[in-house]
């Protein structure tokens, strides 16, 4: 069943725009994180493990030679990419040395714009301002900024290091240079239920996103939190439950919004828990189903 039915995808977003299929091909710049290097903090958030989504080898690879690698996973002759720099902070860097990789990405024919993963707390205007050069110069450009809880209680029982004011005033910022934003949310964090969700979403929504990504919580090998899972001190989401409030949130979403995920995995041996998480497409046929029967993104709104 396809999503793009019910839900604003960023692949129905881009074919407004581009003629064709578009893919997200993920790509490693080697960047660090302020949480983890000191700056901020140590340690890093608390469900966090890179390996989750990288694949180790990357972090050898060229821009270049990553891009290359993926194309010829995909097998597809005729469709073009966005670079997608997701590991770690990948604004976290001076602007020249940012700006040569992301370059590399772009001087591939077939990359037509960037996605950029990053924190709140690590995007100076230098870094806007470049972003919004490439968008000038009619590339697909989204700033993808990491909260996954409005909740500052929950943000600092994570280790975030920032508030929700720094994802606002980031946000603002990123707004005065023209440029699209993508909000991060993670449902299942520890202490959070359905009223929480809902909150983190119509706190971004009234910060005027243009995005949204959501994830179920993993519980990743290597994470702080694998500690308290493998104690008896976490608990993960059900499929079932992970589905209903993703369903919730998306019919609460206006349907501009452009929903960049619904849904996440991450691969074996590095997942712990929840096991459906293995699977890109349990999750996302099970939510397309609950939506073509309870109705799309946005018609909670309607009432």
């Amino acid at each position: 069943m396809q999503l793009d039915l019910y839900v604003n995808t960023l692949g129905r977003h881009i074919k407004q725009h581009f003629s064709g299929r578009v893919r997200k091909l993920s790509v490693d710049g080697d960047f660090t994180c302020p949480n983890r290097d000191g700056s901020i903090g140590r340690g890093g958030c608390t469900f966090c493990n890179v390996d989750a989504f990288v694949k180790p080898k990357q972090q050898q690879m060229s821009i270049v030679e990553q891009l290359a690698e993926r194309k010829a996973e995909l097998k597809h002759k005729d469709i073009r990419y966005l670079a997608y720099f997701q590991a770690y902070t990948s604004t976290y860097a001076e602007v020249e040395y940012l700006r040569g990789m992301y370059q590399q990405a772009l001087a591939d024919d077939s990359v037509v714009g960037l996605c950029i993963g990053t924190r709140p707390d690590c995007v100076p205007d230098a870094v806007l301002e470049m972003l919004a050069e490439y968008q000038q110069q009619g590339k697909e450009v989204w700033l993808e900024l990491g909260l996954q809880s409005a909740n500052n209680h929950t943000l600092k029982r994570i280790n975030r290091g920032h508030d929700f004011a720094a994802f606002q005033q980031a946000l603002a910022r990123a707004h005065q240079h023209g440029l699209k934003v993508c909000a991060h949310l993670i449902l299942g964090l520890p202490g959070e239920g359905p009223d929480d969700y809902m909150a983190s979403l119509n706190a971004v929504l009234a910060e005027q996103v243009a995005g949204i990504k959501l994830h179920p919580l993993h519980v990743v090998d290597g994470s702080s939190m694998a500690k308290a899972w493998r104690a008896g001190r976490l608990s993960v989401m059900t499929q079932a439950d992970y589905v209903e409030q993703a369903v919730r949130l998306i019919r609460h979403t206006p349907p501009q919004v452009v929903y960049h995920r619904v849904s996440a995995h991450a691969r074996p041996p590095v997942l712990l828990a929840p096991e459906w998480c293995h699977s890109k497409w349990l999750a996302l046929t099970a939510i397309a189903k609950k939506l073509a029967k309870e109705g799309p993104q946005g018609s909670a709104l309607q009432r």
